[in-house]
């Protein structure tokens, strides 16, 4: 960054930590015991769609990574902004192999040259009944390398003093995105 970049408000984009994928399972242990919420078993990468043949390899060395574990169902959509996601719906959960597997779908797609086209990773939570019906994503910003909560409720609500509560509860355990104006929400998505 150059004196200039300062000057004109440029700021230099912090690099994606996929690492920070290995610790929303030891997080969901704090989510678990603070909040009574439990993962999904689903998961899913969002990216902006790219055509040709790299993409096409890219998707195709996805599902050939994804096939290997038999109990995860993979489905591709794309949705009305023009994002595709990529969906990982475990028969049996197991939140550290869900994670390792959506860190190998940004991996694919990254080193594939489709990194900058990457939005987000989510990872769905629900509270379990009789608790009123909860559901909570985690998502993780690609170019932000943060986590934030988002809670949807119906008609394109939030539960926001859900969000806060998860934020209080996950403080210092994930990079939670201290910029509340970035936690955009994702009322289409497929998780949570």
């Amino acid at each position: 960054m150059g004196f200039l970049d300062t000057l004109l408000g440029r700021t230099k984009p912090v690099k994606p930590n996929l690492d920070v994928l290995f610790a929303i399972p030891s997080a969901a242990l704090t989510v678990q015991a603070s909040l009574g919420m439990t993962p999904t078993g689903v998961g899913a990468v969002c990216f902006k769609a790219a055509e040709g043949a790299a993409a096409e390899q890219a998707q195709a060395d996805i599902r050939a990574l994804l096939d290997l574990d038999h109990t995860t169902e993979m489905s591709l959509q794309h949705d009305e902004y023009g994002y595709t996601w990529i969906t990982c719906h475990q028969s049996t959960v197991d939140l550290p192999a869900l994670m390792t597997q959506l860190h190998a779908v940004n991996a694919t797609l990254a080193d594939a040259g489709f990194g900058p086209s990457l939005l987000c990773t989510v990872v769905g939570f629900t509270a379990p009944s009789p608790a009123p019906a909860s559901r909570l994503g985690l998502v993780y910003l690609f170019k932000r390398g943060t986590v934030y909560p988002f809670a949807p409720l119906d008609e394109q609500r939030r539960d926001t003093a859900l969000e806060m509560r998860v934020r209080a509860a996950l403080a210092g355990e994930l990079p939670v995105e201290t910029d509340l104006e970035r936690w955009f929400p994702i009322w289409n998505a497929p998780v949570p």
